[in-house]
This record gives C-alpha cells, structure tokens and sequence, in this order.
C-alpha cells in the first residue's frame, strides 16, 4: 500500500492504517488472526451462525459488545422454509463484501476518492454434484462473475488497476480461488 497519504479518504482513517501497517512491519506475529464462527441448526435446512470474539493483533479480542447473528436456509425449491440467504448466497456476499472493503481501502491508501461502490455476482450450481448423482459434477460453484459499478473522478485505468488490486489482496477472493486445508472432525 501506498504510505504516503493521511487523514480520512472514503471513510478510511489512513493514519490509523499506517500504524497498523508500520506495527505489522515492526511485530509481524501482530498479523496472525483467527476468526471464529459458531452455528446451530435449528430446523430443516435453516441454521444459525453467531460470530463474536476473534484473535487479533497479539490478542483476544472483547470489544464487539455483542454477537452477530447471522441465518442460513433454502429457498422452499430446495426444500426450505426460504427465512434466509442460503450458504452458497452467503458466500456470494463475503465475496462482494470483501472485494469491496479491498478496493475501498487500495483506493484510500493511493488516494483516490470514491463515491460509490455497486457490485453484482452471479454463481453457477450444477445440483448433481450435491446429491450426488455425478461424480463429474463438483459440488460447489462451477463459476463466479462479479461486475463492479464505480463512480470516482478516477481515470478508468485506475480503476481497473484498483479491480486488480482488489482481486489479489482480497482474503475471500483468496480463499473462493485456492484450495484451503479444511479439517472437519466430530466433537465427542
């Protein structure tokens, strides 16, 4: 990131994001975070998530003064009660979301002044791979496309250079792009 800039730009407190940025440079174990969810299910395909604590910056962190809470269901198509995005439109939205923060932070750090940020996804889901009717099928989505809407004073090369950068530092964008090692184990 650019280090020279200071003050607020699109909502970003640069200042407070060059001493984070000199921290991590001067302890690089202050970069090390662990997220945490934890879910319950509560009836057919509708489950809930609460996500409070996390490890940050050296720590535990207590400072959220309470749970967010977030549902998970299926449309009545797939056999649920439709109160909730379901899992796979949930990581549609921490795709966009975390594209979006990318952007809106590479973009302060150099400078540039954004006015708005709207974004569209759209996943491809084969059902056979699911159920498993077809070992050719994978299970999750076959493909994502994301357009961004940008409104900035910002020449259009900077701003598909701000679409890269946003691609390559963003963490879900990441995590939806490479193999991730999940282990999932019963808790007895």
């Amino acid at each position: 990131m650019n280090k020279t800039k200071q003050g607020m730009t699109n909502g970003v407190d640069l200042d407070r994001l060059l001493a984070t940025i000199d921290a991590i440079q001067q302890t690089p174990a202050l970069a090390s975070f662990k997220f945490r969810t934890r879910n319950k299910w509560i009836a057919g395909g509708r489950n809930r998530s609460t996500v409070q604590g996390f490890y940050g910056a050296g720590q535990e962190d207590a400072s959220r003064k309470g749970p967010f809470v977030m549902d998970n269901d299926e449309p009545d198509v797939l056999l649920g009660s439709d109160a909730a995005a379901n899992p796979v439109e949930n990581v549609l939205h921490s795709l966009a979301g975390c594209l979006t923060t990318s952007l809106i932070y590479h973009a302060a750090a150099r400078g540039i002044t954004i006015d708005a940020v709207e974004s569209s996804l759209e996943g491809d889901l084969d059902l056979h791979g699911f159920l498993g009717l077809s070992e050719q099928v994978r299970n999750g989505f076959q493909g994502i496309r994301m357009k961004f809407r940008i409104t900035s004073a910002a020449s259009p090369d900077q701003l598909e250079e701000l679409c890269k950068v946003a691609q390559a530092r963003s963490p879900v964008f990441d995590i939806v792009t490479n193999r991730v090692p999940v282990t999932v184990s019963l808790d007895r």
